[in-house]
């Protein structure tokens, strides 16, 4: 016991396909196996051929790269847990694990975000400016722009997965969704979490929006260039 009637919480159990009749949850999980199997191979191709072949040495087939690895990532991050509560029915993870899994979603899920931004950056810097385009997405540039689309994530995740797991838990540990994630977590929670979700609503706003925004200017001045060119009756 840790003071008044909380327990400490030394696992979770994800519920999210418990209800299910076994039939059900044995056709999801060859339907998941396959979509993650797909995914994860188109990536790991992606990632094969575009570092094989030196004509796909572009800017634009590095931050794909990049996309892919964050894919992978994010997959296996949440993936095999979840075909393991489908297919054996051990819904049961532990603490860390279930705190260790919420960070890198959160890391892997808001790194994409901000790489699609910059994807978005390259695609107009190609399309408007192709001639210097070469030097503006030169080596150092692309490295640079890759480290500050990764480096959101760290942040975030950090503080995002320590304060919510620094609340006391008690009652039930069982998360209803298929992978430890923050809105149904932090229901598990027996303390004032105004604060905490203040937070969580201002940061997720931010951290969508902001790439959103990017994406629009660079492809609204894409299009603008675009409309710009005169057509071939002058």
């Amino acid at each position: 016991m840790a003071g008044g009637n909380w327990t400490r919480v030394e696992e979770f159990f994800l519920m999210s396909f418990s209800s299910l009749p076994t039939e059900i949850q044995s056709l999801l999980f060859l339907t998941f196996l396959i979509i993650y199997l797909v995914t994860l191979m188109g990536n790991s191709l992606i990632i094969l051929v575009t570092l094989a072949d030196p004509m796909l040495h572009s800017p634009m087939y590095f931050f794909l790269r990049n996309l892919s690895f964050l894919e992978i990532g994010f997959n296996l991050v949440i993936v095999p847990k979840m075909l393991g509560t489908l297919l054996a029915w051990d819904t049961a993870i532990s603490f860390l694990g279930c705190a260790t899994q919420m960070y890198f979603s959160f890391f892997f899920g808001v790194d994409e975000c901000f790489l699609l931004a910059t994807m978005a950056y390259d695609r107009y810097v190609a399309i408007c400016s192709p001639l210097h385009y070469p030097v503006i997405m030169n080596q150092r540039t692309r490295a640079k722009l890759a480290l500050a689309s990764w480096f959101p994530g760290f942040p975030v995740a950090t503080v995002q997965t320590t304060w919510l797991f620094s609340f006391p838990f008690c009652g039930t540990n069982k998360v209803n969704h298929f992978f430890c994630d923050s809105p149904p977590v932090l229901r598990l929670v027996c303390a004032d979490t105004a604060l905490f979700e203040i937070y969580a609503i201002v940061g997720t706003v931010l951290i969508v929006m902001t790439p959103c925004l990017l994406i629009l200017c660079s492809y609204t001045r894409i299009a603008a260039a675009i409309l710009k060119i005169p057509s071939a009756k002058g």
